[in-house]
C-alpha cells in the first residue's frame, strides 16, 4: 500500500497520490481474490467469496452492502453501487481477509 493516510471528520482514508488527489491519471485499482487469481468485477462475485469465508450479509441499511463475521467484531460496509467501490473499500476487505485478497493496479 502506497500513499498517505488522511484523517478527516473522524474517518481515516488512503490518498494514493496526495499531490494530485483529484487527477484522472491515477492508476485504477482492482480487488484480486488470491486463491483463484480472479479480479472481483461485481458484488455478486465478491459476496460469494465473502460468504465462503464465513461472512454474513446484513440487510438493515438499504444504502449499503454490509457483511459481518460472527467470530469477530469486524464489519465490512460497501456502497450499494459497484461503480462507487473505491480502493479504500478494497483495502478494508484486504485488511480483514489478509490471506484471501489483495489490491492490484490495473
Amino acid at each position: 500500500m502506497s500513499g498517505v493516510w488522511k484523517f478527516k471528520n473522524g474517518v481515516v482514508r488512503l490518498v494514493e497520490n496526495p499531490a494530485n488527489e483529484q487527477s484522472s491519471t491515477m492508476k485504477r485499482k482492482a480487488l484480486l481474490h488470491t486463491p483463484t487469481n480472479e479480479v472481483i468485477s461485481s458484488y455478486a462475485s465478491l459476496e460469494c467469496k465473502l460468504i465462503n469465508l464465513g461472512w454474513e450479509r446484513y440487510y438493515e441499511d438499504p444504502d449499503l452492502l454490509q457483511f459481518h463475521k460472527r467470530s469477530s467484531i469486524d464489519l465490512i460496509s460497501l456502497p450499494r453501487e459497484f461503480n462507487r467501490f473505491k480502493s479504500m473499500h478494497m483495502y478494508d476487505i484486504v485488511l480483514k481477509n489478509r490471506d484471501w485478497f489483495r489490491v492490484i493496479d490495473v
